[in-house]
């Protein structure tokens, strides 16, 4: 297991060894049209890790980019996967930093499994921080942890910060507020459903 090559998506033929990839190592199952949503739409989002002298990839990052609540356009990690038998060689990392590069003028922000550990770890080291926690979040029933990296100013060119900063949120304790019981009119109708 020699050294690795990063390239870019170039094209529906490299579609079959994403979705393996994706399919053999993450939970959540997509179907072939989730993966075309993120490959058509920003295909310079997608990075691929091939061992050299092979043409099977064994690391994947696919993402997209696009404007969050009409108001900023962010960055979204929506899959990354490594081979099991290729982990712990830094490819994860170097996919995910490949792709903050072309995102990071916008933030970025990504989901993962509440209980995946090494996802976390690997993403709190590359600067992502836990935004909130997002209860039955995947199919399987699992709870998810937003992560979101905030990029500061001094990361960006001088033309970026003069046309439009970045905002920089800072997450306040979670509050528990309660809600009064609702008044029941017993006069009402009862619904027919």
């Amino acid at each position: 297991m020699g050294s690795v090559v990063y390239r870019q998506y170039s094209g529906e033929s490299e579609l079959p060894h994403i979705m393996a990839l994706v399919q053999h190592e993450l939970s959540e199952p997509y179907v072939i049209y989730t993966y075309r949503y993120f490959l058509q739409q920003w295909p310079h989002l997608a990075f691929l890790a091939y061992p050299s002298q092979s043409i099977d990839p064994v690391g994947v990052v696919v993402c997209k980019q696009s404007m969050h609540r009409d108001v900023r356009n962010r960055g979204y990690i929506a899959m990354l996967s490594v081979h099991k038998n290729w982990r712990k060689r830094g490819i994860a990392s170097n996919l995910v930093r490949r792709t903050i590069e072309v995102m990071k003028k916008h933030g970025v922000v990504l989901e993962t499994e509440y209980d995946n550990s090494a996802a976390l770890s690997l993403y709190e080291s590359l600067g992502f921080i836990r935004e909130k926690r997002l209860y039955r979040f995947y199919l399987n029933g699992k709870d998810a942890f937003r992560l979101i990296l905030v990029v500061p100013t001094s990361d960006l060119d001088e033309e970026d910060v003069k046309a439009k900063p970045l905002p920089i949120r800072f997450l306040a304790p979670a509050r528990t507020v309660t809600i009064p019981p609702l008044p029941y009119d017993s006069d009402d109708e009862v619904s027919s459903r």
